[in-house]
């Protein structure tokens, strides 16, 4: 009874007490706080917008669900709670770029050296490990993991048929796994993979030996720009990058109107309200069966979002080419989708080509950029996300890409970026609040993101003055970017953030009407006749500049200086 009784008078006092701080807290008028408040759905309060074209007027303010019209001053983002589809909150698909590795185990060109595995065909399976029994591939530790194991990307013999090509295959004990032609860089191109189990150097040698042969390298591997945020932010920091970047103000003059985007990336949800009537074309490098990837739908969010989101140029035509895929934690491509891609946004109207993805140096792919970038597309690729001691990737730190870093809202660098002489811009990279498959939105990072705003911005360039050159576009956005970091170029965020609104006005703009807006439709209407008739693939948009007109493009083993 005694030992009841204490028991019982214990229980009542932890009563009193726990009454007692539950009434404290009352008077006080403190809530209570929840676990899950960390994976909050971010808030925000954009209105919905219906973009409309009207080719004619300079100023334009956006239509907001036919009610009143907006001003162009910049929206105020409320923590307001809105009815938006559950979030992936800080969702990612590749956690970084390559596998770290130290000093010790580097090449002289910074290359991680090790087993590769995996196959480079785009279907996203990984190859089994050898781990040296049997015929197992016998690929040398020196192989390192920017390629994928045992394949090679060979230019040959145009007059090849595909029988001989197969003939020419069998005689090194190859697989032919594809082969084309590619009129962007006027050569044939084909996919090998060793089917024998023959080391991987003494195959090289014996096909590059062979009179069919042109040039024979590695088939190296690409990979998406978009990483975790490594802690959850207080608040709500979504489209932060539209005062960063002045978009409200730019968007007064510009929209994107009839430019068209060619996205190489992951398979873009042409069904997310964020991208209706925004999809011009669809092509899959991959021949995949995959669906939908929160990286792509991101991207072309970052452009092209007019729902309760805002894209950088929320009226342009977006080319959705997959070129990376992959069911084992990470979507990957290689350099010989990435050249189906290229191949393909160069023959069929892109304007501005995308590529927020990065790799190592790759002689095919600096040939295709050289090829491309001749034609007068504008190219812009994510600097990376392999941080400070990462050496220059892939396609950014060609000359004739506009390189991005990212920031944070904060315009501190992000720690992940790339850093290097190469790097052109700095634009917002950290916690973006995006569309994701499924009608959902993410919150992410990366460089991949702040290259696609810079590709929206120099849509707004293009929707201004249709024949600007792409030297003199990179020139704008250089000239007037905001400085960030110390004053000056450098090497963290290049010429600084860009300035839309500026970059804008410092465009003349352009009387002569683009052949796409001639017919006398709105881009939307004009998407609509393309969903209801999918046979039509091409885009007919005539050329920014002539072959003659461009500067001789620079052909160099390190990258150059902006």
């Amino acid at each position: 009874m005694t030992r009841k009784s204490e028991s019982q008078l214990r229980a009542g006092a932890y009563a009193s007490s726990a009454g007692a701080a539950l009434l404290l807290a009352a008077c006080l008028g403190i809530e209570g706080t929840h676990a899950q408040a960390i994976m909050r759905t971010p808030a925000i309060s954009v209105p919905s917008r219906t973009p409309t074209i009207s080719p004619g007027v300079a100023a334009r303010v956006m239509s907001v669900d036919r009610g009143p019209r907006v001003t162009p001053a910049i929206p105020h983002i409320s923590t307001a709670r809105i009815g938006l589809t559950p979030v992936l909150p800080y969702a990612r698909y590749s956690p970084n770029l390559y596998p770290a590795c130290t000093a010790a185990y580097r090449d002289a060109d910074g290359e991680c050296l090790a087993q590769a595995s995996g196959g480079g065909d785009g279907s996203g399976k990984s190859a089994r490990k050898s781990a040296g029994k049997g015929r197992g591939n016998n690929t040398s530790v020196a192989v390192n993991l920017r390629s994928f194991a045992n394949e090679f990307v060979a230019e040959i013999d145009s007059a090849l048929s595909l029988t001989e090509a197969d003939e020419l295959a069998r005689r090194h004990g190859l697989t032919r796994v594809s082969s084309e032609s590619f009129p962007l860089i006027g050569a044939t191109v084909g996919l090998f993979r060793i089917a024998d189990g023959r080391p991987y150097e003494t195959v090289r040698r014996e096909f590059a030996a062979d009179g069919s042969v042109r040039s024979l390298q590695p088939n190296f591997r690409y990979v998406l720009q978009d990483q975790k945020s490594a802690v959850p932010t207080e608040g709500d920091p979504a489209q932060y990058a539209l005062s960063k970047l002045r978009l409200p103000q730019a968007h007064t003059l510009a929209h994107g109107a009839n430019v068209t985007v060619a996205v190489i990336d992951s398979g873009i949800d042409a069904r997310h309200p964020e991208l209706a009537n925004s999809i011009a074309d669809n092509f899959d490098a991959l021949g995949s069966s995959e669906g939908p990837h929160i990286h792509g739908t991101g991207i072309a969010g970052a452009i092209v979002a007019h729902a309760k989101l805002m894209g950088s140029a929320p009226e342009a035509r977006i080319i959705a080419i997959r070129a990376f895929g992959g069911t084992n934690g990470s979507a990957e491509s290689s350099s010989y989708i990435v050249l189906r891609s290229l191949n393909y946004a160069a023959e069929h109207g892109a304007q501005i080509v995308n590529m927020s993805f990065a790799g190592p140096k790759d002689a095919v792919i600096e040939r295709a950029i050289a090829a491309t970038a001749a034609r007068g597309l504008v190219l812009i690729a994510a600097a990376g996300n392999a941080g400070a001691k990462s050496p220059p990737l892939y396609p950014a730190a060609n000359p004739n890409v506009i390189a991005v870093s990212a920031t944070d809202q904060q315009d501190k660098l992000f720690t992940a970026s790339n850093r290097g002489n190469y790097i052109a811009l700095a634009a917002p990279g950290v916690d973006i609040f995006l569309p994701a498959p499924d009608g959902k939105y993410q919150m992410t990072s990366g460089t991949s993101f702040s290259a696609a705003y810079v590709s929206g911005v120099a849509a707004l360039l293009l929707e201004r003055n249709y024949a600007l050159k792409p030297e003199a576009l990179r020139m704008t956005l250089a000239k007037t970017a905001r400085d960030l970091g110390s004053p000056g170029r450098d090497d963290l965020f290049g010429d600084g953030e860009p300035d839309a609104f500026a970059a804008v006005m410092a465009v003349p703009a352009d009387s002569t009407t683009p052949v796409a807006a001639a017919s006398g439709t709105t881009k939307r209407e004009d998407a609509e006749k393309r969903r209801d008739d999918p046979g039509i693939r091409a885009i007919e948009q005539p050329s920014l500049s002539s072959a003659g007109d461009k500067s001789t493009v620079s052909q160099v083993d390190r990258p150059a200086a902006r």
